[in-house]
């Protein structure tokens, strides 16, 4: 299976470059995975495809001000650092751009001022394609919500503004260690999450911490060779018993999001609850868990979307994506969504 089979064409127009004015406004394709038949609808009418004892799940992580930029204490020669999505123990890994030394210091600049602050950042091993570990007076963490910036995806060729702080975070987020947002659920609102609940479909969280990953080219000619970036999760006891029960009744489990239904295939794969998940999900993989997916539209060859092609089927899914943007549906992260069923 070639990498080259997930393409489209998508026009620099259909890229949604800000967040719509009014969190919940933007549009949602329904698509029918058995017949390929979809429906042109809006975000908030999701209520209306489901139905009383249906499961929703959403990720709970919340994204953290990564991109922190600095200068190197030798010379004062600027040096952009991204601090990497928690794993299982304290935040110590950062992407760069440019040339770094294993124990080279960088002074930390307040994206806001500009001004150098008091913190500082020590390189301390290279680990090849531009990844390193680092050490700092204090947690990377809190340096990065202090003084660094939201990480907009690359593909925004913008750097983030103040609508961006709130707007590329969902409004339940608490758990701090994603690197990039859960994109399907940016649109949630809280006013449907109380929809949803009135209507008797159940809401669940988990967490897994989104990392830059989601964003890397895939560097192989054929699919299968491709290797997925490890990223930390945790599903809580109530909610796999909410799966449980909700199979168990008949009723429909729903993912928002591919980093929810990569966490829930890992565990119906694995049997864990907790731990690195890398599992790569591409056509032909039997799922196990959810039985309907609401997702944004992904970029063309990349990860998300063929784990949605495998999930909707690429042939109902090309159509689907070639209609959106004939009909002028804004794609990618802060963009419409899908409804998949």
């Amino acid at each position: 299976m070639l990498v080259s089979d997930f393409n489209y064409d998508l026009p620099e127009a259909s890229i949604a470059q800000h967040p719509p004015k009014l969190r919940g406004t933007t549009r949602l394709l329904a698509l029918n995975r058995k017949t390929g038949e979809f429906t042109d609808s809006y975000y908030k009418n999701l209520v209306d495809y489901l139905e009383p004892g249906d499961l929703i799940i959403l990720n709970d992580t919340k994204v953290m001000r990564s991109r922190v930029f600095t200068e190197r204490k030798s010379d004062n020669h600027p040096r952009e650092l991204v601090i990497l999505e928690r794993h299982d123990g304290d935040i110590d890994h950062v992407m760069y751009r440019g040339k770094l030394h294993e124990g080279e210091e960088l002074i930390v600049k307040n994206v806001t001022t500009g001004e150098k602050t008091a913190d500082s950042i020590t390189i301390r091993k290279l680990l090849g394609n531009g990844i390193a570990t680092a050490t700092a007076n204090r947690p990377l963490e809190e340096i990065a919500q202090d003084y660094g910036n939201v990480p907009l995806p690359p593909y925004m060729h913008r750097d983030a503004e103040p609508e961006d702080v709130e707007r590329y975070q969902t409004v339940w987020a608490k758990d701090f260690g994603s690197a990039a947002a859960p994109t399907a659920s940016l649109n949630m609102t809280k006013d449907l999450l109380k929809k949803l609940s009135t209507k008797g479909i159940q809401i669940k969280y988990l967490t897994l911490h989104v990392g830059l990953g989601t964003f890397l080219p895939i560097r192989t000619d054929e699919v299968e060779n491709h290797k997925m970036h490890s990223e930390w999760f945790h599903i809580p006891d109530d909610t796999i018993a909410a799966i449980k029960s909700t199979k168990s009744s008949g009723h429909h489990v729903v993912a928002v999001g591919t980093t929810v239904t990569r966490t829930l295939e890992f565990w119906a794969k694995t049997g864990k609850t907790a731990g690195e998940d890398n599992i790569f999900i591409y056509p032909g993989f039997n799922f196990q868990v959810i039985d309907a997916l609401v997702t944004n539209f992904h970029a063309p060859k990349s990860t998300v979307l063929m784990l949605t092609a495998a999930f909707a089927g690429w042939n109902n899914l090309k159509p689907a994506y070639e209609h959106a943007i004939k009909n002028n549906y804004k794609l990618l992260s802060y963009g419409d969504s899908m409804f998949i069923y």
